[in-house]
């Protein structure tokens, strides 16, 4: 297969006006997945999750992967395994190297349960496929009307939980002297990140997601230590990429997932070269004011 080849399967707009019309779910789906992502993923890097997302990603893949074996619906089965996950480190999880280790075991246990599952379905190869990869274009009114409903109802807990929770993100311990009940906290996320795993998961497949739970919100995190601002970049940088992912994928015959993943890569290489100006111009600032 030469470059042009290869070229014209990533990049190929004919048409590309009759297949935006027939994907406004999925732009619509992606948008929320968007919005969802860039919230949750503030927490998670305050709270320094990231591993335990690729943990419940993978627990949340075997949930699926059952749920496409037995014919019962995928996303319900990814919910499951999600939230099975997220309790068990929840109550598990109390100390950081506890936590680790316990999403060390989690990892390898779900990621080989899912690949049993996927080898005994004797279904379409596509849809196999789509539990890794993500199958957002495939989204139908149903689907989207479902989405929504769950996403808004994550965002609503973690709305109401936000002051206390960004008390207990940054310091646990004066927020725990203080009355805040951190523990209760920590497992009302865990089950929070584990649905927004689940859901994010359509999007990107089991084993990207963290291009949504993490790659927009670190970005942010690059660029600004405001606390509001890092929740609205973080947001914004994850909208560009589900929808951005989407649009992209329109124009060739490949999965949405590496459209999504390289624009936050790109996106988090930008922020980061950014972050690195800023620091040393700071730097040099403070050395010829010492001067």
């Amino acid at each position: 297969m030469d470059l042009e080849s290869i070229l014209q399967s990533v990049f190929n707009f004919d048409n590309y006006g009759e297949l935006l019309v027939l994907v406004q779910n999925s732009l619509w789906a992606g948008a929320v997945l968007g919005l969802l992502g860039g919230l949750v993923g503030t927490f998670v890097m305050k709270r320094d999750l990231a591993f335990a997302v690729h943990g419940i990603s993978e627990l949340s893949f075997a949930g699926a992967a059952f749920a496409l074996l037995i014919g019962a619906d995928v996303v319900f089965g990814s919910l499951i395994g999600s939230v099975a996950a997220a309790l068990l480190l929840g109550f598990m999880g109390v100390r950081a190297r506890d936590k680790n280790s316990i999403i060390g075991v989690i990892m390898p246990f779900g990621l080989g349960l899912g690949i049993l599952f996927l080898s005994l379905y004797e279904g379409r190869a596509a849809n196999k496929f789509g539990l890794l990869t993500g199958q957002i274009v495939s989204v139908d009114t149903v689907q989207l009307q479902a989405l929504a409903g769950t996403a808004m109802v994550v965002m609503a807990g973690l709305i109401a939980i936000w002051r206390p929770l960004s008390f207990a993100s940054v310091d646990p311990e004066l927020a725990e002297a203080r009355g805040v009940p951190v523990r209760l906290l920590a497992l009302v996320f865990m089950v929070l990140l584990g649905v927004s795993v689940a859901l994010s998961i359509q999007i990107v497949g089991a084993l990207l997601v963290l291009a949504l739970l993490i790659t927009p919100a670190a970005a942010a995190l690059r660029v600004t230590s405001s606390p509001r601002l890092v929740v609205i970049l973080s947001v914004v940088f994850a909208m560009v990429a589900t929808v951005g992912g989407i649009l992209l994928a329109l124009g060739g015959r490949i999965p949405i997932s590496p459209y999504v993943t390289t624009l936050s890569f790109v996106i988090y290489v930008v922020c980061r070269v950014i972050g690195s100006v800023r620091a040393k111009r700071g730097l040099n600032g403070r050395v010829l004011r010492t001067a």
